[in-house]
């Protein structure tokens, strides 16, 4: 997406993949300089480059592909004429991972849903980045795929998936309360309107609550979901909030039980564990429907917010 005013592409996933690809190429890298200056057509282009037209359209494509390049059709002397010019004067790659932002007494951490670290899924399963599926469909395999990392919409119809957050909490603090939000629905053959889930979110093996999720949504795009991808298959879900505090858990604003965060233990762990899955004995095992920030209705991926306190008297400690 490029950044207003300065011509800057931010890219990440598949996209900085095709990126990196058509940048590779000491070809292409020239086209782009020469575009620098003014639009060309393919035969300036061609006759600058002295290369052969075949070999400059090859490198057009894959630079126009990855979106490079700005194509305009204007009226020529032998009808319409390709004027091509340079997109971006600079290029940002996102690396993929959580991204961790601090405020005052909260810590904010977004991680990709693709970034599990634990995988068991029962099919019918999958998983698609914004533009294309990874491995196969219904073959749990798929979730090994070193593209995982890259998906942006995960399913399954029973089983769990499990992420690794670092755990943040600055030394000397106390959890006061933990969030995790995501966008969640149920998984059905293609899409179910009528068809219900129980779906749970766990936290350091402690069970946050389970949310019975009314349908697998389709057959009215996803705000976010590409065009690629069938309108009968699951378009979006319900962006859902776990929260754990002294209180008790809550989904939603609602209490679902009274174990509090001191069950968590966040002061003795490195890292902190989030499940999301459907239960052995769920009374509804309808599956699970997970959304990425470029599938779905919400813009995001799965979100841990941690709020912390230090006890009166001390202080953070702060390096000097």
């Amino acid at each position: 997406m490029p950044i207003a005013g300065n011509r800057t592409l931010v890219a990440e996933g598949q996209q900085a993949l095709a990126v990196f690809r058509a940048l590779d190429s000491e070809t292409r890298l020239s086209m782009l300089s020469l575009l620098s200056h003014s639009p060309m057509n393919v035969s300036e282009l061609t006759a600058a480059m002295q290369l052969p037209h075949s070999t400059v359209n090859f490198n057009l494509k894959l630079l126009e592909s990855a979106g490079l390049l700005e194509v305009q059709y204007m009226p020529g002397t032998r009808g319409r004429q390709k004027l091509i010019s340079k997109r971006y004067e600079e290029i940002l790659i996102k690396v993929p991972g959580a991204a961790v932002t601090a405020q005052p007494n909260v810590v904010e951490i977004s991680m990709p849903i693709g970034n599990y670290r634990r995988s068991e899924v029962v099919p019918t399963c999958g998983l698609a980045t914004e533009t294309k599926l990874i491995g196969l469909i219904d073959d749990p395999r798929s979730f090994f795929e070193p593209e995982h990392v890259f998906a942006q919409i995960i399913w399954f119809r029973h089983g769990s998936l499990g992420y690794d957050f670092p755990n943040n909490l600055p030394h000397g603090a106390e959890a006061s309360e933990l969030e995790i939000s995501l966008e969640l629905c149920s998984e059905a053959p293609e899409h179910d309107l009528e068809w219900p889930s129980d779906i749970t979110v766990w936290v350091n093996q402690i069970e946050l609550g389970t949310w019975t999720s009314p349908a697998d949504f389709g057959g009215t795009r996803g705000k976010l979901t590409p065009l690629w991808w069938p309108i009968n298959h699951s378009q979006y879900g319900v962006l859902k909030r776990f929260r754990i505090s002294r209180e008790g858990t809550f989904i939603d604003g609602r209490k679902s039980s009274a174990v509090t965060i001191d069950a968590l233990n966040l002061g003795d762990q490195h890292q902190i564990q989030v499940t999301v899955g459907v239960k052995d004995g769920a009374r509804h095992q309808g599956g699970v429907n997970i959304f990425g920030r470029r599938f779905g209705n919400t813009e995001q991926d799965v979100l841990m917010r941690l709020w912390y306190e230090f006890k009166e008297g001390e202080r953070p400690y702060i390096i000097k």
